[in-house]
């Protein structure tokens, strides 16, 4: 299985290298007052995904961080109801109060 993982990733890594090379075009991009920019077409597609990617990452990342803790807040209450629902220990019995087995009393 981890096999198939990277042979997927190198297939993924072979194509967006493809796809670089075939689109090594500059592009120019209109900026405030008048200020125009020039930035290779990959590095744009990069930056576009990355403006996208990041902000979801962390707004996931803090969503799993917090379910986590809260979680962990429901197993630790869960934990102490059931210590305290839970019956208390039988006393020790003393060694006189225990019955002597039937092939002693005979004796």
């Amino acid at each position: 299985m981890q096999f198939l993982k990277i042979l997927f990733w190198c297939l993924i890594a072979f194509i967006a290298a493809i796809f670089t090379l075939e689109n090594w075009t500059s592009v120019t991009i209109q900026l405030w007052g008048g200020v125009e920019a020039l930035i290779n077409l990959p590095l744009l597609l990069l930056l576009t995904f990355l403006a996208g990617l990041l902000p979801t990452l962390a707004w996931h990342s803090t969503l799993r961080w917090r379910l986590r803790n809260r979680l962990a807040t429901a197993e630790r209450t869960l934990a102490d109801l059931r210590a305290a629902m839970a019956p208390p220990p039988a006393p020790p019995q003393s060694p006189d109060s225990v019955a002597t087995p039937a092939s002693e009393q005979a004796a």
